[in-house]
């Protein structure tokens, strides 16, 4: 006996489906819930210190609340204060010092990648990487190891180089000193990244380029200036952009070997704004020194990409 076959469901076109939300709306929705998460925990904590910048708020009001408006009074204290505009000072130039150096090696390192065999480029990026993801504190506790008085490696072999004078020599007694092992560790740590990602923008000049420019006479340092810094340009600007922001409010390597002394020869204002807070119970002046640090910071920004929208420009 034939069965009759069950009748099919009808099907829509997928065009007639009915959909809640257009078509452009689907990205903005996908990424909502990363953006949410991080304005929560972004944006949360400069508002809220913001806000303690326009108040009275000590260890008082920390405990037991009720912290009194104090409209411009935190930031007339600070902006009024000589050593703050050391610290000014300060900071300023170890970003400069940090930033040109990271830059300059990272472009070696990463020009020398370009030359290195397969085998031993793959070593390069190795050791790189690994400096890399090795733990901020980790590593300044190897380079304390390192520039300790009585059992530190360079003392010994400075000693043993014919250098007497720096027998038991104390690195971290002295403002200079102290301030180039920071600018070292510092460098240490940010040139991996830099290098890597620089490497990795080289490997998408077309070798053509580079064969015209020696066809027609150009040197190394030539065909770098004409060939390679056009191109790579905005990555440039990019990692010259994240080096700033990064070595600007360093904090974790200053505090974990001199703590921004001897005296305040490595005070910085990160360093500044939680020696205030924290050793004068005035949250509300560390506020206010931490909001004009993002302050300046997007300043020294906001001219570079001034500067550099204007090259763009002419060219």
């Amino acid at each position: 006996m034939n069965r009759a076959l069950p009748e099919a469901l009808p099907t829509a076109h997928p065009k007639a489906l009915p959909r809640a939300l257009p078509r452009a709306f689907w990205p903005y929705l996908l990424v909502a819930p990363t953006v949410l998460g991080a304005a929560g925990l972004l944006l949360y904590p400069l508002v809220r210190n913001l806000v303690i910048s326009f108040q009275r708020y000590g260890m008082g009001e920390l405990v037991r609340g009720g912290a009194s408006f104090a409209g411009l009074a935190n930031y007339r204290d600070i902006l009024g204060d000589d050593e703050f505009w050391e610290v000014v000072r300060r900071t300023l130039w170890w970003t400069a010092v940090n930033v040109f150096l990271i830059m300059v090696l990272a472009t070696l390192v990463a020009l020398l990648l370009q030359q290195l065999g397969r085998r031993a480029r793959l070593l390069v990026l190795s050791g790189l990487v690994l400096a890399w993801a090795s733990p901020v504190i980790a590593t300044t506790t190897v380079f304390q190891w390192l520039f300790s008085s009585r059992l530190g490696v360079v003392n010994w072999l400075l000693v043993h180089l014919g250098f007497t004078s720096y027998e038991n020599y104390s690195w971290f007694a002295d403002g200079r000193a102290t301030f180039t092992i920071l600018v070292i560790v510092v460098v240490w740590q940010s040139v991996p990244f830099a290098a890597i990602t620089l490497h990795a923008a080289l490997l998408t000049v077309p070798a053509e380029l580079y064969e015209s420019a020696r066809l027609d006479g150009a040197g190394a340092a030539r065909i770098f200036r004409s060939v390679t810094l056009p191109i790579l340009r905005p990555i440039f600007g990019l990692v010259l952009c994240l080096e700033v922001i990064w070595v600007f409010r360093c904090f974790a390597q200053i505090w974990a070997i001199s703590k921004g002394g001897p005296g305040d020869a490595t005070t910085t204002l990160p360093v500044y704004a939680y020696r205030v807070a924290q050793s004068l119970h005035r949250y509300d002046l560390g506020a206010a020194v931490s909001t004009v640090t993002v302050l300046l910071l997007l300043a020294v920004l906001v001219l570079y990409f001034r500067q550099m929208f204007r090259q763009e420009a002419e060219l």
